[in-house]
């Protein structure tokens, strides 16, 4: 079982996108199979095998209002520079915001990640690269 305290620490050393699939191994050897990230407030929630789930929100994270209007290409043009490590995580949040994105699905089974809009239709499916 994991603790939130443990995931903070493992989110601590994510400064940019680049950094995201070292998160991903991290809290895989943690037992996390599934995070589930809103846009809107930051909450995460993470969940394991034995139902057990724990949540946090980033310090400081503004209220970003879900654009109505959902943009796959936007989304996929914010994935691209993100995972460069051209942005920081609220640069990236806000920007997927625009692009309506209400929540994204880290399935650590599958190991992917993927991005919803406010009705439930996928925008993007990525798979999540090894480190």
């Amino acid at each position: 079982m994991f603790s939130i305290e443990e995931i903070k620490k493992a989110e601590s050393k994510i400064k940019t996108g680049a950094d995201f699939p070292q998160f991903i191994a991290d809290i895989k050897a943690m037992g996390v199979i599934r995070n589930d990230v809103y846009v809107s407030n930051g909450l995460s929630v993470y969940f394991d095998h034995d139902d057990h789930s724990e949540q946090a929100s980033p310090e400081e994270y503004p209220n970003l209002v879900i654009n109505e209007e959902s943009s796959a290409e936007k989304l996929k043009h914010a994935l691209s520079i993100h995972q460069r490590g051209e942005t920081d995580y609220f640069t990236f949040c806000k920007q997927s915001a625009d692009a309506g994105v209400e929540k994204w699905v880290i399935d650590l089974e599958e190991m992917t990640c993927t991005y919803l809009d406010a009705e439930g239709n996928e925008l993007v499916k990525e798979e999540i690269p090894g480190v």
